[in-house]
């Protein structure tokens, strides 16, 4: 890595949980100065305005979230034992795997209406999510480790859509009560598709 490429990673590491805390509207290069310790002219040398840098943080922010899945998926074996991992990755939202809580939560719902970029970033992880649960499920009919009238792609959306929404419910309440009911449900259902 060049000098150029190391400072552009380093102001993407700092800004990156700023905005994912904060929202893009709300963190201001004020913000990320602050933490870089950088002048706006340096920050600007990177990125050419704040929405660039936004982007970056929240490539960066799924980045760190896929990886830290993909380690807890790695250590898994079998199906069943994948989906309960994916399940107990996403459980804990008031100490989330990222810091800010969910990047797909926080930044799909501010980007819905305001940033095309971003909102394509989100989707295109959300159907990743949903493909990754899909292929954990057609895997483990294969292996006739589950039932295989079981529609994996359908099971896959329910899934994701339960974790984000107990996301969101549990940090509104400030306890994942929530989501140990979330994942209790989720883990009955995948309990009664084995063989």
């Amino acid at each position: 890595m060049t000098k150029g490429e190391e400072t552009r990673q380093f102001i993407i590491e700092k800004a990156a949980p700023i905005f994912n805390t904060k929202g893009i509207a709300a963190t201001s290069m004020s913000d990320i100065m602050e933490a870089t310790k950088l002048s706006k002219g340096s920050m600007y040398v990177h990125f050419e305005n704040k929405n660039v840098l936004a982007c970056a943080a929240v490539d960066h922010n799924m980045k760190v979230l896929s990886s830290k899945l993909e380690t807890a998926l790695r250590e898994a074996k079998g199906a069943k034992e994948q989906l309960y991992a994916y399940i107990e990755f996403f459980s804990n939202p008031i100490n989330p795997p990222v810091s800010g809580g969910c990047p797909l939560l926080n930044f799909g719902t501010e980007a819905d209406d305001t940033n095309p970029a971003v909102k394509e970033k989100v989707n295109t992880a959300i159907k990743r999510g949903q493909q990754l649960l899909t292929s954990i499920i057609e895997k483990g009919i294969a292996d006739n480790e589950f039932a295989s009238d079981w529609n994996a792609a359908e099971f896959a959306t329910a899934l994701f859509a339960m974790l984000e929404g107990g996301h969101l419910m549990s940090r509104m309440s400030g306890n994942n009560d929530n989501m140990k009911t979330i994942e209790k449900t989720l883990k009955k259902i995948i309990s009664e598709k084995l063989i």
